[in-house]
């Protein structure tokens, strides 16, 4: 049975009781990226729309000027979010070829806690610290460099 087929129970929560990634805790991370991605869009759509309403001329520059910022800082948000829709979709494609859940570094479990708070994640939460720590190191050693 494909992991699009799989209908889960009404309430359903991943357990660490049962065997990990299991085709029904696929199928329920797939929902939540699902429902992530759709969430997502949502909001871009409202962006694209609003920004076409506003039609604003303003008198005052400082007006004009705060409202550019905000616009900007919106199609900021919306890029990023651009972003993690492309994640969603490779963790999804990563779900059906039956890869999901296993950190790409090292290749322990990552944890249905950590998959539950982001769904999108590729590594355990040791790897995620150490890849933090090295980039860290690496940009004190940039600013170390421009002085």
């Amino acid at each position: 049975m494909k992991i699009e087929e799989i209908q889960l129970p009404e309430g359903y929560k991943p357990s660490d009781d049962e065997e990990y990634m299991n085709p029904t805790q696929r199928a329920y991370f797939r929902m939540l990226l699902l429902e992530w991605k759709q969430q997502l869009l949502q909001d871009a759509d409202k962006t694209v729309h609003v920004m076409g309403e506003e039609k604003a001329v303003f008198a005052d520059p400082t007006d004009r000027a705060t409202l550019e910022t905000d616009r900007n800082f919106e199609l900021r948000t919306r890029d990023r979010e651009r972003k993690l829709v492309n994640k969603i979709d490779r963790t999804i494609e990563v779900i059906k070829a039956d890869e999901y859940g296993f950190c790409d570094a090292c290749g322990v479990e990552i944890g249905l806690r950590r998959l539950e708070a982001r769904p999108v994640t590729d590594l355990c939460i040791d790897c995620k610290t150490k890849e933090e720590q090295m980039e860290k190191t690496r940009r004190n050693e940039d600013d170390d460099d421009e002085d």
